[in-house]
């Protein structure tokens, strides 16, 4: 016997013959789910909002948009027992909202804020915390996430949501595809039985499924600033402690950021004082030029990053297309009697079809 299987055997028999030892439990299956889905919950933690509908900078129209979703929460009451909303709409008591636009432009900041103003926690959920490599475990981190915002009143947030409510797939080949529809099935059947208030939001709204349309009250787009926002923004996403020079005009930075999002301006903020603070003196300033550079800087960014330079489509909707017959081309154009080896129109015909089989390998790559 090798040595040292002395020390463990002995040890084993200790643990069977120990009379003063009771034996150990064997959890039951019931047990072990309770556990687990306890231990579910317990990933998706309720936090208190930091934002205010008060700081949240949107165009009017948008203002408007939520203030009549939020509505249907603040008059409950009126509208389903005194209004009798209840005989056509049962559910009444669930408020699903979707906010969608670009990205920026102030959805996740409304998620919370509408939060502040029903005096709820918010409870974040992104894909990436409920989606599992393991075949059935998405559904029951959806149901979790569910549970713990029913359990604790809070405001239930899914960031980047299309990629949870996106089409369920309609031609299922493998496993992981079935598991998709299996997960959006789930999350239309929580989102059915689910009393409060969901809040989605999206860069890619086209993306979802058409039942998970119809059950949400209100799509709120999220547009880009106008001028009026521009200057709200600026005034403040530009703490009053960070030093500036004198010739710094929030209309002028208005003009100067037409077409940029909240989110971005922020970070032509952060990027601009990080510019100046590296001077010394006087010079420590944050200037119009640091933020008229940072600004060309974003602009660059939006078209050179996550763009792309050529889109093929686009382009080919600008084209008109007219087609000609060879044999109506002009003699000069067509060269059939010219007597050469490659007639200019045949020519150009091969050159073509050389081009397209180009960018085809290109595009394979």
């Amino acid at each position: 016997m090798p040595t040292g299987w002395e020390k463990v055997i002995n040890t084993e028999e200790t643990k069977t013959t120990n009379p003063n030892k009771p034996p150990e439990q064997t959890p039951t299956n019931n047990s072990s789910d309770k556990t687990t889905e306890i231990n579910r919950m317990e990933m998706f933690v309720p936090e208190e909002p930091q934002k205010s509908l008060d700081n949240l900078i949107i165009p009017s129209t948008v203002k408007n948009r939520i203030d009549t979703a939020l509505n249907r929460i603040k008059y409950h009451d009126i509208l389903y027992d005194q209004w009798n909303l209840k005989s056509i709409d049962p559910r009444g008591k669930r408020t699903a909202i979707n906010l969608f636009g670009l990205p920026g432009t102030g959805k996740t900041f409304c998620a919370e804020a509408i939060a502040h103003f029903l005096d709820k926690k918010i409870i974040k959920v992104n894909y990436a915390e409920i989606e599992s490599k393991y075949v059935g475990e998405t559904p029951k981190n959806i149901t979790a996430a569910f549970a713990k915002a029913k359990e604790t009143d809070s405001v239930l947030f899914f960031d980047e949501a299309d990629s949870i409510l996106g089409k369920r797939l309609t031609n299922v080949t493998q496993s992981s595809d079935h598991g998709v529809n299996i997960s959006r099935s789930v999350m239309l059947l929580q989102l059915d039985k689910f009393d409060g208030v969901v809040i989605f939001a999206t860069n890619l709204a086209k993306n979802y499924d058409g039942a998970f349309v119809r059950r949400i009250l209100a799509h709120i787009e999220f547009e880009l600033p106008d001028k009026e926002c521009r200057i709200k923004l600026w005034e403040y996403l530009l703490p009053k402690e960070v030093p500036t020079t004198e010739d710094l005009n929030l209309e002028w930075l208005a003009n100067e950021s037409e077409e940029l999002a909240g989110g971005d301006i922020l970070n032509v903020v952060i990027a601009a004082a990080s510019r100046a603070v590296m001077r010394e003196g006087e010079a420590q300033k944050v200037s119009p030029f640091d933020l008229a550079e940072e600004i060309k800087f974003v602009r660059e960014a939006k078209t050179k990053i996550g763009s792309p330079h050529y889109d093929t489509n686009r382009q080919k909707a600008k084209i008109k297309e007219t087609i000609i017959e060879s044999d109506n081309l002009p003699q000069e154009v067509r060269g059939r009697d010219s007597g050469t080896e490659f007639y200019p129109y045949d020519k150009a015909i091969s050159e073509i079809d050389k081009f397209e089989e180009n960018s085809s390998e290109v595009n394979n790559i």
